[in-house]
């Protein structure tokens, strides 16, 4: 693809810093030399990446000397502090957290969408929310075909997007049942262990993901308005959300319910989302196929189904996408991002 980089993973010992080695392999990247970066806790470790143990590094200051491309995957906090130390020392940035997303000198960026924005980079470059980039790989094509207006949309957010932590509470939950036979109590977590979420996950469906803001809205739910007008170049696009919790490993679902200015083809919608790169359509009602969250883990496309005029919209269009949050949610995105800049 191109001359070999030396590519670093900042949070490599996550369960985003996995995906991106295997991303990196399967879609066989240029590495030329691949640097591990954790925390002190994890430095020591050794992860596989093409058939060769790697020991992951401390994360210092001083970890990006000779590094061509970061990819980061260790929080805001960790994120705005050595971004900008790994774009000092010359390599570019791309930023899994929530630190740069809406700033203005940062390119936010799904390739599928605004993949020329990629260009005015200033060394860092933003992924967007997992459930803001699953959404617009199939709005964005619907935009293209008919301009978009706003969104009612309600996400359907597997615990993966709580990271690993998330996982193990709701495996240690679900085994509790198992082993137990009655529901979730307090002897799952000690009390001296934090909880991922403040109820039960386990058979449930938690109507809150993120903190709450003044307006009653949660930071999650207006970050696909806020990245969507930044991404899609639309000022005035907006979008009412709710995202729930619900007790699925891996991948997202989004149910949205969105308004066009211009009226609503079904054969031009279905046409242009077939169309659409890294986009698969499943919609047959007549034998139960749309798509599923335990069909799309694991796999790069996104999948789109349950198309349909929205009764209640005027140029409106309902439908039903499901994408790997752990993917094109976060490292696959990352890594396409990688390959713009090559």
């Amino acid at each position: 693809m191109s001359t070999p980089k030396h590519v670093a993973i900042v949070g490599a010992s996550g369960a985003v810093g996995a995906e991106l080695l295997r991303c990196l392999d399967q879609r066989q990247f240029p590495v030329g030399k691949l640097t591990l970066l954790a925390s002190a806790r994890s430095a020591g470790k050794t992860l596989s990446f093409q058939g060769k143990d790697l020991v992951i590094e401390e994360l210092t200051g001083d970890s990006f000397a000779g590094v061509d491309i970061a990819l980061f995957s260790a929080g805001g906090g960790i994120s705005k502090e050595f971004a900008p130390l790994a774009a000092k020392a010359g390599a570019v940035v791309v930023d899994n957290s929530s630190a740069f997303r809406m700033d203005d000198q940062v390119p936010l960026v799904v390739p599928e969408v605004n993949r020329a924005d990629v260009a005015s980079h200033q060394g860092i470059i933003a992924n967007p929310n997992c459930t803001t980039a699953i959404t617009l790989m199939a709005l964005y094509p619907l935009h293209q075909a008919f301009g978009v207006k706003r969104v009612f949309a309600s996400s359907y957010q597997a615990v993966s997007g709580s990271g690993a932590k998330g996982i193990e509470e709701l495996e240690r939950q679900l085994r509790h049942w198992a082993a137990e036979g009655r529901g979730w109590d307090e002897e799952i977590l000690p009390a001296d262990q934090v909880r991922v979420y403040p109820h039960q996950i386990a058979f449930n469906a938690l109507p809150q993901v993120d903190v709450f803001l003044d307006s009653g809205y949660t930071k999650e739910e207006m970050k696909l308005e806020n990245e969507g007008r930044k991404m899609m170049h639309l000022p005035e696009f907006k979008a009412s959300v709710t995202c729930v919790r619900v007790p699925v490993f891996r991948a997202h679902s989004v149910a949205v319910s969105a308004e066009f200015e211009r009226p609503v083809d079904l054969a031009a919608a279905r046409a242009a989302l077939e169309a659409a790169p890294g986009v698969d359509v499943i919609d047959d009602p007549s034998s139960q196929a749309y798509p599923l969250a335990i069909d799309v883990a694991g796999r790069e496309n996104c999948a789109v189904g349950r198309l349909r005029r929205d009764c209640a919209l005027e140029n409106g269009l309902c439908f039903w996408v499901a994408g790997d949050q752990l993917l094109k949610g976060a490292a696959l995105n990352a890594v396409q991002i990688a390959e713009c800049l090559l």
